[in-house]
Formats: C-alpha cells, structure tokens, sequence
C-alpha cells in the first residue's frame, strides 16, 4: 500500500472486527448457557417436588426438598444474570427434562426413589461439567456458574450416597 495510514487504520478497524465478533461469540455461548441452566433449575425443582411427593425414603423425600430449595434460589440469581445478558428467562424446563420427569412419575415405591437418585447422578455429573466450562468466562454467566457448582457437586455426592443405599437394598 501506498499510505502507512490508511494500512495502519485497516489493521486496527480488522482487528476491532475480529474483537467484536469474539466478544458476540462469548456472549451467545453466556446467554445459551444461562438460559439452559433456568431450564435446568425448574427441572430439578420439578424432579425435587415429585420426590417430596413419591419418594418412600426419608432420606429421599430430603433430598428432593434440597433441590427445590437449592435451584429455586439458583433460579432466582440465573434470571438475574439472563436479564443482564438482553436474554428472556425461559418459564419452564426444557423438552428433554420433561421426558425424564413423565418417566419418573409413574413410578412408585422403592423403584422410584432408586431411579430419582440415579437420574439426579447422570443429571448432575452432565451440570457440573456445563458449569464448569462455564465457569471459565468473566462475564456474569461464568461468575454464577462459579458460584452455583458447589451446590452442584454437594447435589452429586448426595445422589450418588443415596444410589449406593438403594443398590445395597435390593
């Protein structure tokens, strides 16, 4: 090129280019994030309240109350964040959930409280990696992410204590 300026202005308005695309990037994966984490926490709660309902287990009924507690709060401060990122809040869980869920309800007895805590494993060992992939970004999606996985993994531990009880049971 003939003018250092005018190379100079292409390189830098590329590079802006390249910035702002990476930055949109981010902040799709942000909002794809947290809206799929709203969806989650009204499945959990959705899962919590039917084992408050079903479960046989005292030690189950437990857990279910800790999951509505636990993603209700969650779900609260995920809205938050969904509205600080321009995403609409969904209302309610996802298809797939809701699946898991109709599977559930129509069990009953000691088959339901050991299939509720093997599908509260496979859930959240599948949540706690979103999170953390999630929890790698420094926007607010990746700041409750972080904050949201020790409950997670204490969600985990709890379902996979249950699950050995209701294995040994059999």
């Amino acid at each position: 090129m003939k003018n250092p300026m005018l190379a100079i202005g292409l390189a830098v308005a590329m590079a802006l280019s390249v910035s702002a695309l990476q930055a949109q990037s981010t902040d799709k994966d942000s909002q794809t994030f947290i809206r799929a984490a709203i969806q989650g926490n009204f499945a959990e709660i959705d899962n919590g309240k039917l084992a408050q309902r079903k479960a046989i287990s005292p030690e189950v009924k437990a857990f279910g109350d800790m999951l509505v507690t636990d993603h209700t709060a969650a779900n609260a401060k995920a809205t938050q964040v969904a509205k600080q990122l321009g995403v609409t809040p969904p209302t309610g869980s996802g298809m797939t959930p809701k699946a898991g869920y109709l599977k559930l309800k129509v069990l009953s007895g000691a088959a339901f409280d050991r299939e509720f805590v093997r599908t509260m494993v496979k859930d959240n060992q599948k949540d706690i990696e979103e999170f953390q992939k999630a929890a790698h970004k420094s926007d607010p999606a990746g700041a409750f992410a972080m904050d949201f996985l020790p409950a997670l993994q204490k969600h985990l531990d709890m379902a996979q204590k249950l699950t050995q009880q209701k294995e040994s049971m059999r």
